[in-house]
C-alpha cells in the first residue's frame, strides 16, 4: 500500500533517540508523505529540521494549536504569519478549539482561530482543525466563516454521523485515526454510512496509537492498521482505502505537491 499520513508530530522529542530508525520503518510500511502540523512558536524549528532532513516525505504546516493559545498569543501569531509570508506551507494547522483542558481560554481560542482562518483565505490554503470536546462549537465557527473558500480536515474525528454530515456539507474531510480501532471509539457507527471520498487517514503521532499498539508511542508506520480497519468497516480492501484516501489528501494539499 502507498499511504499518505495527514497528521503526525514526527518532530516530537519522543523521537529524538531513534527518529532515523522510525523514518526507515515508516518508509518500509509504504507511507509516502507525512504532513506535520505545527503547534507553537517553539515547535517551528524542530518541524523545519525534519523537513530539511527528510524533505522527500515530511511536509510542514503552520499554525497555533488551541491549547497553546496563551495570553500573549497575538505575539506568537505574528511570528507564524511572518513564516507564512516567507515560504510555502501545506496548510494552516493545527488550529481550532479545545474544551478538554481549559474552558477559560475559549474566547482567546476563537479569536486566534478567526485570525488564522483569515490567513487560509488570503493564501488559499487548507486548514487542519483540532476540536477536542468542542466539535459542535468548531463546526458552528466554520459554518459562519465558510464563504466557499475554506477547505481542510477535521482532524481526529470522533463525532456522530450527524456531525460528520455537517462537516462534509461544509466541504471538509474527516481525519480518521487510531480511535477507529477502539472498541468504544464509536466510528463503527459513522464510517459505514459516509463515502470514502470524504476521508483521509492520520495517526496523530505520537498520540492515540491504534489497537493492538494502544498505550504505546504512535508512529505513521501504524497507518496500515487504520487503513485495514476502515476497509473492514466499509467492506472493501485496505488497498482501495489507501488509493482513495491518498487521492483525497493529495487533492487537498495540491499546492505543495512535489
Amino acid at each position: 500500500m502507498n499511504l499518505i499520513e495527514t497528521h503526525a508530530h514526527i518532530y516530537s522529542s519522543k523521537f529524538d533517540s531513534d527518529r532515523d530508525e522510525v523514518i526507515d520503518e515508516i518508509r518500509k510500511a509504504g507511507i509516502e508523505r507525512i504532513y506535520m502540523p505545527n503547534v507553537d512558536v517553539e515547535s517551528i524549528d524542530r518541524m523545519l529540521e525534519c523537513e530539511s532532513r527528510y524533505g522527500d516525505m515530511c511536509i510542514p504546516m503552520m499554525g497555533m494549536h488551541p491549547c497553546d493559545v496563551k495570553e500573549d498569543f497575538e505575539q506568537e501569531l505574528y511570528v507564524m504569519e511572518d513564516w507564512l509570508n516567507k515560504r510555502s506551507f501545506a496548510a494552516v494547522g493545527e488550529i481550532g478549539t479545545d474544551l478538554y483542558w481549559d474552558k477559560s481560554s475559549f474566547e482567546r481560542q476563537k479569536e486566534a482561530l478567526t485570525i488564522q482562518l483569515g490567513w487560509a483565505k488570503e493564501k488559499n490554503l487548507p486548514i487542519v482543525l483540532h476540536c477536542r470536546e468542542s466539535i459542535d462549537e468548531t463546526i458552528e465557527i466554520i459554518e459562519k466563516a465558510q464563504d466557499g473558500s475554506l477547505t481542510g480536515i477535521f482532524h481526529c474525528f470522533t463525532g456522530s454521523l450527524d456531525q460528520a454530515k455537517r462537516i462534509i456539507k461544509l466541504g471538509f474531510l474527516l481525519g480518521i485515526g487510531g480511535v477507529s480501532t477502539y472498541k468504544n471509539g464509536g466510528l463503527d457507527q459513522v464510517i459505514p454510512f459516509i463515502g470514502l471520498e470524504n476521508l483521509v487517514l492520520e495517526t496523530d503521532t505520537p498520540y492515540l496509537a491504534p489497537v493492538p499498539y494502544r498505550g504505546k508511542r504512535n508512529t505513521p508506520a501504524y497507518l496500515p492498521v487504520i487503513a485495514q480497519r476502515v476497509g473492514d468497516l466499509l467492506q472493501i480492501s485496505s488497498e482501495e482505502v489507501a488509493m482513495i484516501t491518498k487521492k483525497n489528501a493529495l487533492d487537498l494539499f495540491k499546492e505543495i505537491i512535489r
